[in-house]
């Protein structure tokens, strides 16, 4: 439970506050957009990422009932939401390894999902995030969500 505490302190507390953070003074000026970016496990179950998966999609109903709340106030709110992105460095942020938090019980299921998730055909580089987050920052259609790279894109499609 100390875990997943961490995770939401991290993937949704604190892009709560963040935001908390930056309205007053987005809502003085009566522009500006807030774009907090989640992750493609929002677009499609997927095993052995609950709590992740649970700290991400609160960010997803915070943000798009934000859009509705701050858009009469000139400010936008909008999603991005990575594929898998390996070449990043995300997964040393963590001081648990993931293995470590799969009990005994969950290891022969375990083992054929992480042995998927080792050699996916799509992922998603750096550059398709950035790219996703200015789209998103420029955007003036109203479009909530903006899925970053080629394994994010097909999860929506087929959403």
């Amino acid at each position: 439970m100390v875990h997943i505490r961490k995770v939401f302190e991290t993937n949704t507390f604190g892009v709560m506050a963040m935001t908390q953070a930056v309205i007053p003074a987005m809502r003085t000026r009566k522009s500006g957009v807030i774009v907090n970016v989640t992750s493609s496990v929002t677009l499609a179950p997927m095993p052995l990422a609950s709590a992740y998966t649970a700290s991400k999609q609160a960010i997803e109903g915070f943000t798009g009932s934000l859009a509705h709340e701050l858009g009469a106030f000139g400010i936008g709110a909008k999603l991005v939401e990575p594929g898998y992105a390996p070449t990043t460095q995300f997964a040393a942020n963590t001081d648990i390894p993931v293995m470590d938090l799969i009990p005994e019980t969950y290891a022969d299921y375990a083992g054929p999902v992480f042995a998927g998730y080792a050699n996916p055909p799509l992922t998603t580089k750096e550059s398709d995030v950035a790219e996703a987050v200015w789209r998103a920052a420029h955007d003036t259609s109203g479009r909530l969500r903006f899925p970053a790279g080629a394994d994010a894109v097909a999860l929506m499609e087929q959403a």
